[in-house]
């Protein structure tokens, strides 16, 4: 009996490590910048359907590149600040309150803290190197910004100006 003990002792040992192992380590690679705009949330009002819409996607950043709960804490009140000066302090308010709610970095969703690492980051200051992830995605994603812009401008200086397309 005491050899089986010891047995079953050291397999839920082994399988405690299996499990905690993955939870405690370290992030490796930042994945690509992405948003989706406010997630589930309305971009805007009826009247302006994007009326807050770069508030959301500044508050994706933070989210996305993830920290301390510190930096959490701030990037979730600069969303209040930012969407209540656009003259919606009540949407702002609710806005606050689903963010504190859901944007936790221990549920498995695509816009919880810190999702452009691993999931189960939890929070962590950034080292040196991941700071430099950080900085090395952004500019890939100005790039790529920069680029969807010039296409825009040629595609848009290719439309044939005429009453019909001026009216709109």
């Amino acid at each position: 009996m005491p050899a089986l003990m010891i047995n079953l002792r050291n397999l839920a040992i082994i399988l405690g490590a299996g499990i905690l192992l993955p939870l405690t380590a370290s992030a490796d690679e930042l994945k690509p910048f992405t948003t989706d705009g406010c997630s589930s949330f309305p971009d805007g009002t009826l009247e302006h359907v994007s009326l807050w819409t770069n508030c959301c996607i500044r508050h994706d950043f933070a989210y996305w590149k993830g920290g301390t709960y510190e930096e959490r804490l701030t990037a979730d009140e600069e969303l209040e600040e930012c969407v209540a000066g656009v003259g919606e302090p009540t949407i702002a308010s609710l806005m606050l309150a689903g963010v504190r709610v859901g944007g936790t970095p221990y549920l498995p969703t695509s816009y919880r803290w810190g999702y452009g690492w691993p999931f189960m980051r939890g929070y962590e200051t950034l080292t040196s190197e991941e700071q430099q992830q950080v900085e090395t995605q952004l500019e890939l994603f100005q790039i790529m910004i920069k680029s969807i812009a010039e296409q825009m401008a040629s595609k848009k200086s290719k439309i044939p100006v005429s009453k019909e397309n001026h009216e709109r």
